[in-house]
This record gives C-alpha cells, sequence and structure tokens, in this order.
C-alpha cells in the first residue's frame, strides 16, 4: 500500500462515471505519477496550480470573448503576476535543473501566452562609451514575428551581420539592443516598432516585428559566445571558420527547439485528457437495442486515439532526457570547455533537437484534431479547449524553424559520418545516438523476424526494425545525392532533389529510433516497479509499432520485410496493444492530466459528468438566455422577397 502521506501529494478524483474504468486499471496512477516525475516535482504542480486556482487574475470567465488588446492586457498582468510568485528559488535551480522544465510546462497548461511572454523578457542594460550601430538595410530584412515585440518589450536579442572598423564581414552575432523606453514603452529614436496583428491562436502574446536606423548600443551589448571585439575594434574568436561561427551562433536555438518540443508533448497531454476521459464516458449504440456502451470500447475509438497515449508517455521520457542531455551542454558552456567532446555534444544536441521539435508538433497537431474528432460535435465546442489547443500548437511547426527545414539539419548530420562508415573509422557520439551506425554493414543484412503477432509484443521488434531502416535510408540517401552529382548537379541541386523519400524520411527515422530507443531502455530497466513494468512495455511497444507502421512500404521496398504475414503480425499488434491498453488508459491520462481548473474543458472534468459539466458551462454564459439586440430585424422588419428586384 502507498504511505497515508501520499494522500495529500496526490488526493483521490472525485466519485462519479469514471470511476468505473478506473477500477479496471492494471496499476496505481499515485504509484506511477511518483515514479515519472518524483516528489518534489509533484509539489511543485501542486503550488503552481493551486497558486493559479486561488488567484482572482486567473480566473475563467466562460462565454466571455476578450477583444485582443484586452487580451493582451491581461495576458501581461498574469504575467506580472507569474514574476511575484517566484515559484522557484535559485538553489532550487541549481540543486536540480529539470524543475524549471516542469514549471514552464504548468503554466503552459494554463495558457501558453503568459508562459510564453514570462520567458521572453528580458533585463534592462547600463551606458557605455564603446558602441556598435545596428541597421535594418530594407524592409525585407525587418525582424518579424517576435514574441512580446509587439506592444510591450523593452529589449531584444537581436541576430545580425557584424562588420569591424576595418570593413571585414565576421559572420552573424546577436545582441541585447533597446527598443523602447522602459518608462513610456515609446520606441526608442532609430527604432520602427510594432504588432503583427490578429493570429490563428495565441493572441495573448503580441508578436511583432522591428526595424532600426542607426541605433547605438553599447559594446558589451555582442552576446559573445563565438567571438568578440576589442576596445581597438579588433575582431576575435576561438572559432576561425565563418560557417562555424555562424552554426555557434545558432546553437542557442537548440533550447528554443527544446522548449517547443517539450510544449508540443504538453499539448499532447491537454488534448489525450479531455478525448479519453470523454471516450469513457460517452456511450453510443450496443450489443444490444437496450444496451449503450462507452465509445472507447469500441476499436475504432481506441486505434484512433491510445498510439498518441503510447506517443505521449515515450515522447514525455525523451523530453527529460533531452533537456539533461542539454543541461550538461550548456554547463560546459558555462565552464568554458573548450574539448572535443564539447563541440560534439553540440553537434548532437543541435541535431536531436532539429528532428525533435518537427516530430512531437506534428505528433501533437494530428493528435489534438483526432482528439477534436474523436470527440464529436463536443470537441467543436470552444468551451471544451480542443480548438484552442490544436491552434495554439499550430505554430510550434513553424517557429525556430520551419519543421521541413529543421530536418536536414539533422540529415545532413547523419550524413557527415558516411566517410567513417566507408573508411571504418570508429566513431560513436556522447549521448550514443550515432553509435547504432557502428554496426551499418551487418544492420542492413537483418530481416524482420517475428513468427507471430505475440512476438511483436515487446518494442524489442519494432527498435530492431528502426535500426535497420536508419542504416538503409542513409545507404540510399548517400547513393541518392551520389547519382545527382554524377548527372552534374551542383551541391545545392543535389542535394535539394535528394529530401523527399530520402534525407527527409531518414531524420524521421533516426529521432523516432532515438525516443524509441531511449523509451525501450527505460521501460525494461530491472529497477522499474513489477507493478508498473507490464503497463509501460505496452506503452512502449505500441509506440514503436505505430510509427514503425508508417514505414511498412519502405520495410519491403529494402527487402526487410517479404511476404505479407509482417504487416500483418504489424498491423494486428497494434489492435491487440489498443485493446489491452483500453481499460488501463483513464488512470493513465489520470498520471499526467492537471486539475480541472487548469485543464479548463467541461468534458474532461476528472468527475466524468459529462453532460452535467457541459450544461453547467453553458448556462454561465452571460447571455445565452438573452435574446439577440437584433432581433427586430428578424421579428419586425421582416425581408420582403423579391423586393429590391428590377422592375422592367
Amino acid at each position: 500500500n502507498l504511505p497515508f502521506s501520499w494522500e495529500s501529494l496526490l488526493p483521490d478524483f472525485p466519485k462519479g462515471p469514471l470511476c468505473k474504468y478506473r477500477k479496471k486499471a492494471s496499476f496505481n496512477w499515485k504509484e506511477m505519477a511518483v515514479l515519472l516525475d518524483g516528489k518534489d516535482i509533484i509539489q511543485l504542480k501542486n503550488r503552481i496550480f493551486s497558486a493559479l486556482e486561488s488567484d482572482p487574475l486567473f480566473v475563467h470567465h466562460p462565454g466571455e470573448e476578450l477583444s485582443r488588446e484586452k487580451y493582451q492586457e491581461l495576458t501581461f498582468l498574469r504575467c506580472k503576476r507569474l514574476f511575484e510568485y517566484d515559484f522557484l528559488t535559485q538553489q532550487e535551480i541549481i540543486e536540480n535543473p529539470l524543475k524549471i522544465f516542469h514549471m514552464v510546462l504548468c503554466i503552459g497548461m494554463y495558457d501558453w501566452s503568459p508562459c510564453i511572454q514570462y520567458l521572453l523578457h528580458f533585463l534592462n542594460c547600463a551606458s557605455y562609451l564603446l558602441e556598435f550601430i545596428i541597421n535594418t538595410p530594407d524592409f525585407e530584412a525587418a525582424k518579424f514575428w517576435i514574441g512580446n515585440m509587439g506592444k510591450h518589450a523593452t529589449h531584444a536579442v537581436v541576430y545580425a551581420q557584424l562588420y569591424t572598423p576595418d570593413g571585414q564581414y565576421q559572420g552573424l552575432h546577436s545582441f541585447l539592443v533597446q527598443i523602447r523606453d522602459i518608462k513610456t514603452l515609446l520606441p526608442i529614436p532609430g527604432v520602427v516598432v510594432g504588432d503583427i496583428g490578429k493570429k490563428i491562436g495565441q493572441n495573448g502574446l503580441d508578436n511583432g516585428f522591428a526595424m532600426f536606423h542607426n541605433v547605438r548600443i553599447p559594446k558589451e551589448n555582442i552576446l559573445n559566445i563565438a567571438g568578440d571585439v576589442t576596445a581597438e575594434g579588433k575582431y576575435s574568436s576561438s572559432v576561425k571558420d565563418v560557417k562555424e561561427r555562424f552554426s555557434a551562433a545558432l546553437g542557442s536555438l537548440s533550447s528554443g527547439r527544446t522548449v517547443i518540443t517539450a510544449v508540443s508533448m504538453t499539448n499532447l497531454k491537454l488534448a489525450l485528457s479531455i478525448a479519453i476521459r470523454f471516450s469513457a464516458v460517452r456511450c453510443q449504440f450496443g450489443p444490444t437495442d437496450d444496451e449503450e456502451i462507452p465509445v472507447l470500447e469500441y476499436q475504432t475509438q481506441q486505434w484512433r486515439l491510445l498510439p498518441y497515449l503510447a506517443a505521449t508517455y515515450a515522447l514525455d521520457y525523451f523530453c527529460k532526457s533531452l533537456f539533461e542531455n542539454l543541461t550538461e551542454f550548456y554547463l560546459g558552456l558555462l565552464t568554458k570547455q573548450r574539448s572535443q567532446r564539447q563541440a560534439d555534444i553540440g553537434r548532437e544536441i543541435h541535431a536531436l533537437c532539429a528532428a525533435s521539435k518537427p516530430l512531437t508538433s506534428w505528433t501533437a497537431q494530428q493528435a489534438a484534431q483526432e482528439c477534436r474528432e474523436a470527440c464529436g460535435g463536443h470537441g467543436y465546442l470552444a468551451m471544451n479547449r480542443l480548438g484552442e489547443i490544436r491552434n495554439d500548437n499550430d505554430p510550434n511547426c513553424t517557429y525556430e524553424g520551419d519543421n521541413n527545414v529543421l530536418l536536414q539539419q539533422t540529415s545532413n548530420y547523419l550524413m557527415s559520418w558516411m566517410h567513417c562508415i566507408r573508411d571504418k573509422v570508429p566513431f560513436e557520439s556522447p549521448f550514443g545516438t550515432i553509435n547504432v551506425l557502428q554496426d551499418y554493414h551487418h544492420i542492413l543484412d537483418w530481416k524482420f523476424t517475428a513468427m507471430s503477432v505475440e512476438d511483436c509484443m515487446d518494442s524489442s521488434v519494432p527498435l530492431a526494425a528502426y535500426k535497420w531502416l536508419v542504416c538503409y535510408l542513409l545507404r540510399e540517401s548517400d547513393l541518392k545525392l551520389s547519382k545527382e552529382k554524377q548527372s552534374g548537379r551542383s551541391d545545392f541541386e543535389a542535394k535539394n532533389n535528394c529530401q523527399v523519400y530520402y534525407c527527409r524520411s531518414l531524420a524521421i527515422a533516426f529521432i523516432e529510433q532515438t525516443v524509441l530507443q531511449r523509451y525501450h531502455d527505460y521501460t525494461h530497466d530491472p529497477d522499474i516497479p513489477s507493478t508498473l513494468q507490464p503497463v509501460l512495455k505496452n506503452l512502449s511497444a505500441l509506440y514503436g509499432l505505430w510509427s514503425l507502421s508508417k514505414h511498412l512500404a519502405v520495410l519491403y521496398q529494402g527487402g526487410y520485410a517479404s511476404g505479407e504475414q509482417a504487416g500483418r503480425f504489424i498491423q494486428n499488434a497494434i489492435l491487440e496493444l489498443c485493446y489491452r491498453l483500453k481499460d488501463d488508459a483513464v488512470a493513465l491520462v489520470d498520471v499526467f492530466a492537471p486539475p480541472d481548473f487548469i485543464l479548463n474543458s467541461p468534458i474532461g472534468k476528472a468527475n466524468g459528468e459529462l453532460y452535467k459539466n457541459i450544461w453547467g458551462e453553458v448556462l454561465q454564459g452571460s447571455k445565452t438566455l438573452n435574446r439577440p439586440s437584433w432581433w427586430t430585424e428578424f421579428c419586425i422588419n421582416r425581408p420582403v422577397a423579391g423586393r429590391l428586384k428590377s422592375k422592367l
């Protein structure tokens, strides 16, 4: 039995229709929550959630439509309040950097607008004599889409091309630039700054544009991770090549892409909490005329939702491990390490983040849409929040790098190892993600060996297939690139012609294999409690097989699979795993679902009282029962058919 003290840490859910599935669960959801997050993180989450729910500034107003300007004002006030709460001390952050990760995601579960605004603020800076001058050459070079810049940011980190007094171009660097007066919020002389307008989602966040004309900033405002300028105007850098300095300057984007990976994964949690709870209580039809069953009992509903649930668990674990990798990288930067390992970590982190952002943002976007449709008409109702989640997740596919473009950076990283493979030179990466390529030639001879559906019920089967898939796509991409060059095409043209079906697929397969490898290793760890391991292994297997099923054509095309049995085994195993996880689904979302106040969805509430919750929310609308203000146009000034028709 769990210690009694955990009851205050994780209180029981209210009694209601969801109890039926909660009783069917094969594991204790509280034990799972403590395993995945730990006591300290759960206490932090509770502290944040409780503070937001108790604060009048964060109260929800059902049925109330705020203007964009009012929403931005409210978002800023909420952002200020978050700074005042100061949920984490510096000592807590030093002791456990993962707490920052969880704090951000907790706030985002409530609303991403104040969360992102909270992250993007910068401190004021002093004035100095030695200066840089910032100029925007033309409107096409304007900074656009910048978070917080539209209305209230006072400073920005600006990426600009650096020219030293001797006229030499030194590559792309970043500078801290004041754009508004901190007392009046009026633009600094030489700065044109404004709001870009309404967006599809996240309209509490004021995205903006900026142009600069002879804006002077202190010399100390260069962010000199890649290079610096002396008082005499001489440039110095430990990285001599301009292209390498460009890569170093963009290295900070890895942290942004890691955050977006986590943000997308959090949107997955929100959407699935709503859709699975809804599916467990929404009844339709049944085996007899007198009986209706929950839609979660239907195979189609299981197949639509439960693979995304498995993906949520796998991606959640991967996100945490990626954050730990990033923490190690930044620790090296802070301690000014210049070792080869530090450089290799930077390259590997860059490749991982450039693929994990596309994978998680696309998965979350597809899941949000599937959850919306799986909840029928109620999913389309704004109060149930699935539309908001989908719209707020949408930009994750674009900012910090368009997904399809980012994948090229990962495939470039993988292709760069081909010379080691050809020359049989030993190689490895700090986090081991490319070590599978050490057995490249041997793995290409592998075949699908499962002899039954039951053989496929462990994630070792899709993991082996993924290792072959990565090696095969790497070989095919390399051959395609060579053929393009032999045909006389330039390097640019050749690489451009190698993306679809080759390098793009390679990058996706690589990141899926990496996620699966890490989650497989975790779920098969002998230290995992025996009460939790079976369901975790099922989640790992389902995620692996479901992801792999999208590559079935390539498995057959490359000769890894043959005959109809391989594809049939994989498909049937997916359906069987969905069925096995069906009774655990509600408990699995209970593990990560936030409190009702934060989730803010009548059909996703923990009590499962679907219709009572919807009805209660509908009646709270201020004008729900009122006649429209334009009622006279309907009742008195009725239209006369043909009144405006020309009389000949």
